[in-house]
């Protein structure tokens, strides 16, 4: 792929994209980020107060999206189940999508897609770290919410716990709902198509994929409407440092490309030093006239060719009249030689 302007940054790269290089690093990253969403597992009673706190809040601002959804997704069946498995498994299916189509169709654009969303992802590990938070499912029964999760287990492959096949509840985090990166990672797939789809349709699904999602984490009762806003809001500030993140990646790559380079010539010189020098007649590989290491002459072509022609009385130096069009011109024999051909004669 050809080498392109990151956008933002305003500095030429010069790495050139591979996919065998960014597999391997996204999924490092992503491996990175559920094990540390997994570790950061706060205290249940913490992370009911966070939630029971979010709740107070809304209700002060007099924000309530959560409870009439809930009750719809739980009463009509065929709205939960659909909203079930959009939130237990679209994120994990479209953002790869998105994010492998503008890797292959708008590659100047990928590299800083790439850092904002892993960036943002990075922020929204922090805040489950800092701030666990009981989601609305989790609550006692008397604030109102239903877990449409288990309600309807029976149509999909999770159970009572998350959206984690059945059995393996306890390889999630619970109480990582404050901020909603499902919202978030939506809303980065959202503006790469509105910003590189390029058809009304990819407009229209850019805005209905982040909107239908922020629907689903509360009709599920998995998220708080301010769950939804902070998903945004770290989406946000991950736009804002993505050019910070890009330029000092490129700078720490800079600082190690001279001793990479320094070590790659000094083993070329090393075995530049080792290999034995080729001189004399034989260094000429590309001469059909045998030469070194079997003392001949030139025009000869195998040793003491020109006693068998010319007799004992020819030295080493010899030329015979037969030499062919190698032999030069200005190869006069030795005075002695010439009497001796004489006699030979």
């Amino acid at each position: 792929m050809p080498q392109t302007e990151t956008p933002g940054t305003g500095v030429l790269s010069r790495f050139r994209l591979r996919w065998w290089t960014e597999l391997p690093l996204i999924l490092l990253v992503y491996g990175s980020y559920s094990a540390g969403r997994l570790l950061a597992r706060g205290d249940a009673s913490t992370a009911v107060d966070h939630g029971l706190a979010i709740l107070r809040i809304e209700k002060f601002l007099r924000l309530n999206a959560e409870h009439p959804l809930n009750r719809l997704f739980t009463r009509e069946a065929w709205l939960g189940v659909p909203a079930d498995f959009w939130y237990a498994s679209l994120h994990y299916l479209v953002t790869p999508v998105i994010l492998f189509w503008v890797f292959r169709y708008r590659t100047a654009h990928y590299r800083a897609a790439r850092t904002w969303l892993m960036t943002s992802t990075f922020i929204g590990l922090i805040g489950f770290t800092l701030l666990p938070t009981c989601p609305p499912r989790l609550l006692s029964p008397g604030h109102g919410f239903v877990d449409t999760m288990a309600q309807y287990s029976s149509y999909g492959w999770w159970g009572g716990q998350a959206s984690a096949p059945r059995g393996l509840g306890g390889m999630t985090n619970q109480y990582a709902a404050m901020p909603s990166l499902h919202v978030g990672w939506s809303l980065w797939c959202g503006v790469m198509l509105w910003r590189y789809g390029g058809t009304r349709l990819t407009k229209v699904l850019g805005v209905a994929y982040p909107l239908l999602t922020t629907v689903v984490v509360m009709g599920t009762a998995n998220h708080y409407l301010l769950d939804a806003v902070a998903g945004a809001v770290v989406m946000g500030a991950g736009l804002l440092l993505a050019p910070y993140v890009t330029r000092a990646v490129a700078a720490a790559r800079a600082r190690l490309a001279p001793p990479v380079a320094q070590t790659r010539n000094a083993l070329r010189a090393r075995f530049a030093l080792a290999a034995p020098a080729v001189t004399g007649p034989s260094a000429d590989a590309g001469s059909p006239i045998v030469g070194g290491g079997c003392q001949t002459s030139t025009g000869e072509r195998f040793p003491r060719q020109r006693e068998d022609r010319l007799g004992p009385g020819a030295g080493p130096d010899s030329s015979p009249r037969d030499a062919g069009d190698g032999a030069p011109d200005w190869d006069v024999p030795h005075p002695g030689e010439v009497e001796s051909l004489g006699k030979t004669r």
